[in-house]
């Protein structure tokens, strides 16, 4: 497996992690209602709730780049690359979200971006 195939799944557990943040220690998180308690979240533990669904979003595009990209003969150092770099810029965007850090948040997300429209050009 690849290095970039490695940092899909990476990508894939990284919505997890911001969810166990928001609803982390919480006494009055109920299990049986997870989404209600999270529509009712403020502060930090509702911006973990957003990074995690902005994780959602960004991972569809990531995931078809990398695919894209190793079905389209990239070369693989390139690839990997990218990859490495989207999962660098999604942890501090997560980070800096619940720290309500939003120029620093803006960046990081920028910066996968170009990632994800990087791996779209390395296969054109």
């Amino acid at each position: 497996m690849t290095t970039a195939y490695w940092c899909v799944l990476v990508s894939i557990l990284m919505p997890i992690v911001w969810a166990g943040i928001a609803k982390g220690g919480a006494r009055n998180f109920d299990n049986a209602r997870p989404r209600d308690y999270l529509a009712s979240l403020q502060g930090w533990r509702q911006r973990a709730n957003w990074a995690q669904a902005n994780s959602y979003e960004s991972f569809p595009p990531f995931a078809a780049g990398v695919i894209i990209a190793h079905l389209a003969g990239a070369a693989q150092p390139t690839i990997d690359m990218l990859a490495l770099g989207y999962v660098a810029a999604r942890i501090p965007y997560g980070i800096f979200y619940i720290a309500d850090r939003a120029t620093l948040r803006s960046l990081a997300w920028v910066a996968s971006l170009v990632c994800i429209i990087g791996l779209f050009v390395a296969a054109a």
